[in-house]
């Protein structure tokens, strides 16, 4: 018990800090009257690359900013519980090449929030579903895909105000992501040995293995036969 809520702890370290970054930046915003957004990604333009670390941390208004930050804590979480040998290295990479994508094909606009990354870690969590094969993962695709089933039509083009290349790209660097680490398995997916497998198979025959290739008499009165 007291393992589980290590790592329960453990797990909610990186969702909370990246509340704690995004809410930080939003009320600076909001209180010292700044405006962030020309540190959103701006693709093609030199100047536009510093947002791909910082646009994710930007938003819009208080509803934008609500809209992220629930999906982002609860997939970072789950993937920080249930994926801990490649947690890190998995947020750590849907974070930066979500958005170095947007700086290479987006459109020419900035480009601000962590909805790129909140579609990252969902097809994360789902294709690791698919290309791990495991039981584990396969219930986890299947949760995301009930709560955020509504999800699928933010990577539709031409909606106004959305940035629906952050989307899709987000989602398509999360596939890659899944892939590219679907060979290191979890210790808990690895498959268990039989609970007979290590025990004498001796002991488990009801009779003597060599039965039928001794004599009457040898199996009668054993092998010292005077």
């Amino acid at each position: 018990m007291q393992e589980q809520k290590k790592r329960i702890l453990q797990s909610l370290r990186l969702p909370f800090q990246f509340m704690v970054i995004m809410w930080g930046v939003f009320l600076v915003e909001a209180f010292a009257n700044f405006d962030f957004g020309a540190y959103g990604v701006f693709p093609r333009e030199f100047f536009g690359l510093r947002g791909v670390l910082f646009a994710p941390l930007i938003h819009d208004d208080f509803k934008h900013l609500i809209s992220n930050s629930a999906p982002v804590f609860v997939l970072s979480f789950i993937i920080m519980y249930f994926y801990r040998r490649v947690a890190v290295r998995s947020v750590f990479m849907i974070y930066l090449l979500t958005g170095f994508a947007v700086w290479l094909f987006a459109r020419k606009v900035f480009h601000i929030g962590a909805s790129g990354v909140v579609y990252g870690m969902l097809s994360f969590v789902f294709w690791s579903g698919i290309f791990r094969r495991s039981l584990k993962s396969i219930i986890l695709a299947l949760i995301v895909t009930v709560l955020y089933s509504g999800y699928l039509g933010g990577i539709l083009p031409n909606q106004p105000g959305i940035s629906w290349e952050s989307h899709l790209l987000g989602a398509l660097v999360g596939i890659f992501t899944a892939y590219w680490y679907k060979e290191e398995i979890e210790a808990d997916d690895k498959p268990q040995p039989p609970s007979w497998e290590g025990e004498s198979h001796e002991a488990s025959y009801f009779l003597d293995r060599d039965v039928f290739e001794k004599t009457k008499a040898e199996r009668e009165f054993g092998e010292n036969i005077p």
